[in-house]
């Protein structure tokens, strides 16, 4: 009885070291995340009542800013301003100041600026129509010297006009004006009707476009046409044109007001201290 008691006990303890052997079964359906090439370092969410001057300047004024464009440039609350969380840029059809349009250009100049990064913002675009311009984009910080375009330009979102199709470009020496470097995007569905994320990411070597995360555009350095004036810091620019040379001119199909509604605007590096 005893040794019928031992071998019993044996034979579990052998089943037992077995079973503790045996590989553990993965769960399917849970990937392991895949961790973000990217941290945060700086961003507005536009969470305040009023704009933060540590963060942006007023491009004020008017004149056609290089492109013959018919607004005038304020930082009234009627063209910019903050409501629930979220900046909107508005251009109206108002004289103002022996102009015929009003709207708002801000920009980081002075105060932030980057060199390479992952650089978003989710915006809603306005519903369009001809001389409609919106823009979310970057310069030089040494345009005061270098001047434009040797301090380069990277567009990372541009529309003019037709709510369904955006651009990605870049300015630089012998590739600028109407010979930048330019893709475009066209989306299923309509860009006025609801926010969307816009995105570049910039490395030294290369610039990626994106919306919502679909990459539609990328560029190398050995892919210009002159000099690579990527290499250096730029600060943001977020405004809403009214008529140019690109878009043209509205008509009397364009209505007014439009907006350009900014939730928030954020900035990411590669390895950056979190």
């Amino acid at each position: 009885m005893i040794r019928r008691q031992i071998v019993w006990l044996g034979i579990v303890c052998l089943f037992l070291v077995g079973c503790s052997a045996m590989p553990t079964t993965p769960v399917i359906g849970e990937p392991t995340p895949t961790p973000s090439p990217w941290t945060l370092v700086w961003s507005d969410e536009f969470e305040s009542e009023t704009l933060n001057p540590q963060n942006w300047l007023f491009d004020k004024g008017a004149g056609g800013w290089g492109n013959n464009e018919l607004q005038y440039y304020s930082n009234r609350p009627e063209n910019i301003r903050i409501e629930d969380g979220v900046l909107i840029i508005e251009a109206r059809n108002e004289e103002y100041m022996a102009w015929e349009y009003t709207s708002a250009r801000i920009k980081t100049h002075y105060l932030q600026s980057w060199t390479y990064g992952r650089i978003e913002a989710r915006m809603k675009l306005p519903v369009g129509g001809k001389g409609i311009w919106p823009a979310f984009w970057m310069l030089g910080e040494n345009i005061a010297t270098a001047r434009w375009p040797n301090c380069g330009e990277i567009d990372i979102m541009e529309n003019i006009g037709n709510p369904t199709v955006v651009y990605g470009s870049v300015h630089g020496p012998g590739y600028s004006g109407g010979n930048a470097i330019t893709k475009s995007f066209v989306s299923a569905v309509d860009l006025s009707a609801d926010f969307h994320i816009y995105a570049v990411e910039w490395e030294a070597d290369e610039i990626r476009w994106y919306v919502d995360d679909q990459l539609y555009h990328t560029l190398r350095r050995e892919q210009v046409p002159g000099e690579w004036v990527f290499d250096h810091p730029f600060f943001l620019i977020l405004n809403l044109a009214v008529g140019g040379n690109w878009p043209g001119y509205p008509d009397e199909t364009t209505v007014f007001p439009q907006q350009l509604l900014v939730d928030y605007v954020r900035v990411y590096q590669a390895g950056a201290a979190s």
